[in-house]
């Protein structure tokens, strides 16, 4: 009864993390599609760096209040991770601009299979047959709903091999630091987020200069836009927190794989508040076919060798009991 009351516990946490992230990334990219498109501020890099500013404003707080204690991360590992981090952001910009939508959306599909490649790789995940099927189905669905036009060039495609393995990085990276290091998602960000806002505060204004080719101090600012500035920034704390929250609990890949129903979502939220242009039968087909793969990879995941991490040895006596407790916690920590 106390291992059901606790599972059940568990899986509403893990659901009510799950709709928050759902919830802040969806209206996060309402609202700088409408402060792009109606209010012409076209400066992606310089308001993900706002972003980050207003996050570890919110962090010091907390820790000011108490509600994040001190934690320790070591200076070369926050490097790696800006690192990481910074090159996502600015290869998803290059990307775009360099890529069509359809190969741009591509590289955003390919993110799974090498969020996959590392787990194997660095934590010895083995995948069944049916999980590596629905991540397959998950991946036709959001391509038939997404990709059209497909043109490929040089610096193209460079731009998206630096935005695919970095993005895949930083989400692994994220697990990963929480793990080894014992850090929640508040820890985590109240020691990455001064540092990305730092220097994406003083590389933003350059590349977005050089990807729109218009000056951010030269923006003709008024109290609309600067009100949705503001709002990108406040929804911006939830998605960079419950980001954190939901690869902590879960791993990059699910939340890769879970993550494409937001796209969904902004699909559906687009056609309702923007109009009808774009809905066909395929972009409809799309989405059911992504919704069923996403439903199987939940169930196929979740059941025992679906996904498990693989024993290099076989202790005996006391260090296999140990071996095999602490396995089973570990797959009892993912999804």
């Amino acid at each position: 009864m106390a291992g059901a009351s606790k599972a059940g516990k568990r899986a509403t946490v893990d659901a009510a993390a799950w709709m928050f992230n759902v919830v802040t990334s969806v209206g996060i990219i309402i609202v700088n599609k409408a402060l792009m498109a109606t209010y012409g501020f076209s400066f992606a890099t310089t308001l993900t760096s706002l972003h980050f500013l207003t996050t570890t404003l919110m962090t010091a707080v907390l820790r000011l209040l108490g509600y994040i204690q001190p934690s320790h991360l070591p200076i070369p590992e926050l490097v790696k991770f800006v690192l990481f981090a910074n090159f996502s952001i600015v290869g998803m910009n290059v990307s775009l601009m360099f890529n069509s939508v359809g190969f741009y959306q591509i590289a955003k599909l390919s993110m799974i299979p090498v969020s996959c490649l590392l787990e194997v790789l660095f934590d010895k995940i083995r995948y069944s047959r049916d999980t590596k099927l629905s991540i397959g189905l998950v991946l036709l669905g959001v391509a038939v709903c997404t990709v059209t036009d497909v043109s490929v060039n040089v610096r193209g495609l460079i731009a998206a091999l630096i935005a695919v393995w970095s993005t895949s990085l930083q989400q692994y990276y994220v697990h990963y630091l929480q793990r080894k290091y014992s850090l929640s998602s508040f820890n985590l960000l109240g020691h990455t987020a001064p540092a990305q806002a730092a220097t994406l505060l003083l590389l933003g204004p350059f590349l977005d200069y050089w990807l729109t080719n218009n000056r951010i101090d030269a923006y003709n600012y008024n109290w609309a836009s600067v009100m949705f500035i503001m709002l990108s920034c406040t929804i911006a704390v939830g998605t960079n927190l419950s980001q954190f929250i939901c690869i902590g609990r879960f791993t990059a890949v699910s939340f890769q794989v879970l993550g494409h129903m937001k796209t969904i979502l902004v699909l559906v939220m687009g056609f309702l508040f923007f109009g009808k242009e774009g809905l066909s039968l395929q972009v409809v087909l799309g989405m059911i076919i992504a919704v069923v793969g996403m439903i199987w990879y939940g169930n196929a995941s979740s059941k025992p060798g679906g996904k498990e991490r693989r024993s290099l040895s076989l202790p005996t006596g006391r260090q296999q009991n140990h071996a095999s407790l602490s396995e089973s916690s570990e797959h009892d920590a993912k999804i």
